[in-house]
């Protein structure tokens, strides 16, 4: 199977996605318009595309080029990740069997704008199969006049062996200040759809019970500086970390290290890949009610949910955590097996493998009869 993939390589879930049908040993190519990230990766021939730093440039200069380099790959197999600028470059590209893969935020937001609504559903109609990342991006996506028979779902999903339970690495706990500490932990980006403000303003009254709490705060965005100063005006400034991006293979000890583990967003298309890596190492974890969360955990058996923006209910629901180590066990055991055996990593590959391939069969026999 050669399949031809526009994507971003700077994003993790496409590295990982092409990686995976790499080392299976198809051959692969990508086009994309960041940089080079698969070097180290073989059978990935990459081909960088030029970006002239505005989104109608770069789809309406990069069209011919985009042509030019399909005809000359001759792939089995198109496949686009995010609907928005790759998207409607793949429509414009001419070529079948072509998979287009929606994110979330290409559909929920993109497609509302009024500029980019005709180009995302020009993009979506063109599409032999529209992959997603869950039932209720699914939905969104039939609003815009796909039909559901063109929808399959391919999960994101986790690396289970990579994200497992692991002994606490001493020497990070005592590198983060936390040796002895009760640790709460959330790796959502710094931005208001992921609400980690509610998360510190949860903070006080934890602190009154467990003085010795320390939260661990990951992630990068717009809102770290609010952040650090509300911390500060809260006068819990003392106990938070705020500590940046943290490197993907580094994700798993980081894990481990905490005790609770925290996801404030006001929306996710699925269950959120941070969440999911929690659980993977067998973690507690607190969540949003989101539809979509609520879809994976049921609270009280396999993790814990409070409403959104509630930060004084978060807030006890991680001291009924924390004073109860019996049901953190019980959480984090039972956290783990649902991601076992709904959103492992190398099983939701081993289906999208298959679509590749039924699409493919289809398209020929189809291209042969009308011969």
């Amino acid at each position: 199977m050669k399949i031809c993939f526009i994507a971003n390589t700077s994003s993790l879930h496409v590295y990982r996605w092409i990686k995976y049908f790499a080392d299976k040993g198809y051959e692969v190519h990508c086009l994309s318009l960041a940089p080079n990230r698969f070097d180290e990766i073989k059978n990935v021939k990459f081909y960088l595309l030029r970006n002239f730093g505005k989104k109608t440039l770069n789809i309406f200069l990069n069209i011919i080029s985009i042509r030019r380099l399909i005809k000359k790959i001759k792939p089995d197999l198109l496949h686009i990740h995010y609907v928005g600028v790759n998207g409607v470059l793949g429509a414009f590209a001419g070529f079948h069997p072509f998979i287009l893969s929606a994110w979330g935020s290409d559909i929920f937001f993109a497609s509302k704008r009024k500029t980019a609504r005709p180009l995302i559903k020009y993009a979506l109609m063109k599409a032999d199969l529209i992959a997603c990342n869950g039932e209720f991006l699914k939905e969104e996506i039939k609003k815009l006049g796909v039909g559901p028979q063109k929808i399959k779902l391919a999960y994101w999903a986790t690396d289970t062996q990579k994200f497992k339970p692991a002994i606490t690495d001493k020497k990070l706990r005592k590198e983060l200040k936390i040796l002895n500490a009760s640790t709460i932990m959330s790796l959502r980006n710094l931005e208001p759809i992921y609400d980690v403000e509610t998360l510190i303003k949860a903070a006080p009254p934890i602190l009154e019970e467990f003085p010795e709490a320390r939260f661990i705060i990951g992630g990068r965005g717009s809102e770290r500086e609010n952040l650090e100063k509300l911390s500060f005006d809260l006068g819990v400034s003392e106990s938070i970390k705020f500590i940046g991006w943290i490197d993907y293979d580094k994700l798993p000890q980081y894990l481990n290290s905490a005790d609770v583990y925290v996801s404030t967003s006001l929306s996710d298309g699925d269950l959120s890949q941070s969440t999911q890596q929690a659980m993977a190492c067998q973690i507690p974890i607190i969540t949003t009610d989101l539809a979509v969360n609520k879809k994976r955990i049921r609270d009280g058996e396999n993790g814990l949910i409070f409403q959104k923006k509630d930060y004084k209910i978060l807030a006890k629901k991680i001291i009924k955590l924390l004073r109860d180590k019996k049901l953190r066990n019980k959480l984090g055991e039972k956290g783990r097996k649902t991601i076992l055996k709904e959103l492992d990593f190398n099983k939701n590959m081993a289906k999208v493998e298959k679509i590749y391939s039924d699409l493919i069969e289809k398209y020929k026999k189809e291209s042969y009869e009308k011969q």
